[in-house]
């Protein structure tokens, strides 16, 4: 994938605000204060998820966590397995991509965001290995709700977003994906230190939205030229 980060830094005007986000409220001020990057330019594919918050307490006071899925094992899916948002392809038959995230949320873990607290955009993240742009929404949601995975999920759970921010979780990975190989920066999410991590598109969604709300992933060594 070709995971640019400066073309999302760059398009932080608050980067001088000290406030970091802990609250659903939070994170709407500090997304409302940014400009997400939009890719003009056509692709093959178009996709969109999106990344769900909820309010917790831990010993440090109030936080947040994000919903993730582990994509279900399939031998056709080059994601297969992988760490990620709800969403997928933008159909003919969708508004936009936003009705396309809410869509597939609905069907991949049976939340209606169409009740949820919309709180902002993400950058958009393009493929480097297929010709593809992913959008990402933000919602904000109350409690913790009942969550149903269908086929498409193999497992669905809430990250602490304290997790993204932990030096001791960072470490890069060597990847191949479509016949190229790269080393990639990843964050473990799950205490099991076998399972998968988190990496490639969704981390670049995660890196730009912890930058906008204050609290910047303290290891991402991406390169210009990094794929």
């Amino acid at each position: 994938m070709n995971l640019r980060r400066s073309e999302a830094s760059e398009r932080h005007p608050d980067g001088g605000i000290a406030r970091v986000a802990r609250t659903i409220a939070e994170v709407e001020a500090r997304l409302a204060s940014t400009t997400p990057w939009r890719d003009p330019k056509p692709t093959e594919t178009r996709a969109a998820v999106a990344l769900v918050l909820r309010e917790i307490e831990d010993a440090s006071g109030p936080d947040l966590a994000a919903l993730f899925i582990r994509r279900a094992e399939h031998e056709s899916d080059p994601w297969s397995g992988h760490l990620a948002f709800p969403g997928g392809r933008i159909d003919p038959e969708d508004e936009d991509a936003r009705a396309a995230a809410e869509r597939e949320t609905l069907e991949e873990v049976a939340l209606d965001l169409r009740a949820a607290r919309p709180l902002g955009e993400l950058s958009d993240v393009l493929g480097h290995a297929e010709s593809i742009r992913v959008s990402a929404f933000v919602y904000g949601i109350d409690g913790e709700p009942d969550l149903r995975p269908n086929y498409e999920v193999g497992e669905l759970f809430w990250s602490p977003l304290a997790h993204l921010a932990d030096p001791s979780r960072q470490a890069p990975r060597e990847f191949s994906y479509l016949e190229h190989s790269m080393s990639l920066p990843t964050v473990r999410l799950l205490e099991d230190e076998r399972a998968p991590v988190l990496w490639g598109i969704t981390y670049k969604f995660m890196d730009d939205f912890m930058q906008r709300i204050g609290r910047p992933i303290p290891t991402m060594p991406w390169e210009e030229n990094d794929v």
